[in-house]
Parts: structure tokens; C-alpha cells; sequence
């Protein structure tokens, strides 16, 4: 009989790849096993452009968004704008994530909550990367302060791109085989891992398989690290395949679980 896990999406109103990538990966997976079936469901934050003040509105509009998407008692719940955690100084996803929780916990539907933000600092620590490389849409103030909270994390991060699209719907619109030209221009030497897209809107999954056996080193994104969460939070073997080595199936997490977040 197979299990269907419904998967919540917390999004940016102006968003269009968050509900296409992480769908996508966990379709491959399904492909894998077909015992497993997963649904997606969506609530949004209205965002157009990718600045700092839209950024914290938006995020205000978190709460409701979560309790919207408890009442369909989801599985998972998984907050997917990283830079609206992260313009918020270092160490936000974790007060996010329990604010969400709790918010979903006062609604009668307990629901685990994980943040892109958060995934991927979790996903460079689990591949066991200590120096990263990473390439963004924005604009290069809101890179600084991605580069900042990921270096809070004891991560450092060796050189970065900004592509400077302030639009967030043009950001949706790139072409993700464009970044196989746009990371040779990128400074890989001193790194141990690269994020291919710090970004969940922008597109990158076509790419990520390619770059990494291209380079050799581990190649992630904060979508793919947001699906190594979604699989680790539903006790699932974190495994997709061609979408790089975090989720190859051979590399299984350390990091602790937040009891309060997980258990209700």
C-alpha cells in the first residue's frame, strides 16, 4: 500500500520554482520507490521585489501561512525563501522555524517545520564542508548578508557571484544551463563544496548533477538542501538521484533534531 506524505509549501507570492524543483526531486524519488507518494500544497507571502524591506513584510505574513496549511494537516512544512530568513542577522531560521511550529501546535495540527535558510547551512555541515563557494541572484548588499549568516554558521565562504536581479519573477525566469558557464567564473579553489543557487527561485536542479561531476567537488542548492530536510524530517532515506552528492543516498546527517520542532 503506498504511503503518501503531503508536503507544505510556505512561499513568496512572486515565486515560481520552489513549487517546480522540490516537486520535481521528490518525483524522482517516488520513481525510486513506488510505495512512496508525496502531494504538495502552498501558501503564499506576497513578495515582488528582492529587497530588504519586502523581505521583512513578507515574513511577518509567515504565521498565517502555516496555520492555513496545518488545517490541511501536512506532513512537513518547509518555509522557502532564504533570504528573508537571512536578512534577518544570523540565526533566525532557528527562532522562525519554532514560531511556525507553534504556531501550527496552538492550531491543533502539530507540524515539523524546516526553512530553506536553515537547510542549507544543515547540508554544506552534512556534506562535512568547512569552506564554500556560492552564486546568487541579488543584489550584492543582500549577497554580503547571506555570505554573513553563513559564516555565523562556522562555514566560510571563499568567493561569491551576485547576478544582481532585482525582480524576483525575472529571477524565476533564468536559465539554470546558463550557470555551467556562469560557475567557471566562480573561484573554486579553496572551496570544498559550491551552492550552485543560494536561492530557491532561482533555477539551478538541470545543472546540479553536471557542475558536480564536471568540477569534482559536492555541488548543492538551497532547493536540494531543502529536500534532504523534507526526507530526513519523514524518516525517509534522503535519496534522490542526478541531484548531487547531499542527496546520493550515502551521506546521512550528525546534526541533532530540535525536540520541541519535531516531537510537538
Amino acid at each position: 500500500m503506498k504511503k503518501n506524505y503531503r508536503i507544505g509549501l510556505v512561499v513568496p507570492s512572486s515565486n515560481t520554482t520552489m513549487e517546480t524543483e522540490i516537486p520535481a526531486m521528490l518525483r524522482w524519488r517516488e520513481q525510486v520507490d513506488p510505495n512512496l507518494s508525496f502531494t504538495f500544497h502552498s501558501s503564499r507571502m506576497r513578495m515582488k521585489h528582492v529587497t530588504k524591506e519586502e523581505l521583512k513584510a513578507m515574513d511577518v505574513e509567515s504565521d498565517r501561512c502555516a496555520v492555513e496549511l496545518s488545517d490541511a494537516r501536512c506532513d512537513v512544512l518547509a518555509y522557502a525563501c532564504l533570504v528573508a530568513i537571512m536578512c534577518q542577522g544570523p540565526g533566525y531560521h532557528m527562532e522562525s522555524e519554532q514560531r511556525l511550529f507553534n504556531a501550527t501546535k496552538e492550531n491543533g495540527a502539530a507540524t515539523p517545520v524546516i526553512s530553506s535558510a536553515g537547510a542549507l547551512v544543515d547540508g554544506i555541515k552534512t556534506l562535512g564542508a568547512q569552506k564554500v563557494a556560492i552564486i546568487t541572484p541579488y543584489m550584492k548588499p543582500l549577497t554580503k548578508q547571506v555570505i554573513d549568516y553563513i559564516e555565523a554558521s562556522s562555514i566560510q565562504v571563499t568567493d561569491s557571484i551576485s547576478l544582481e536581479i532585482p525582480d524576483n519573477l525575472e529571477v524565476g525566469r533564468q536559465d539554470p544551463m546558463r550557470l555551467l558557464e556562469i560557475v567557471k567564473k566562480l573561484d573554486i579553489s579553496q572551496a570544498d563544496a559550491v551552492v550552485l543557487s543560494a536561492c530557491v527561485q532561482m533555477p539551478s536542479l538541470e545543472a546540479i548533477q553536471l557542475v558536480e561531476n564536471e568540477i569534482g567537488k559536492p555541488v548543492l542548492s538551497a532547493a536540494v538542501a531543502t529536500v534532504y530536510n523534507i526526507l530526513k524530517t519523514l524518516d525517509l532515506h534522503p535519496y534522490v538521484p542526478n541531484a548531487g552528492k547531499l542527496l546520493s543516498g550515502d551521506i546521512i546527517s550528525k546534526l541533532p533534531i530540535k525536540e520541541e520542532n519535531y516531537n510537538g
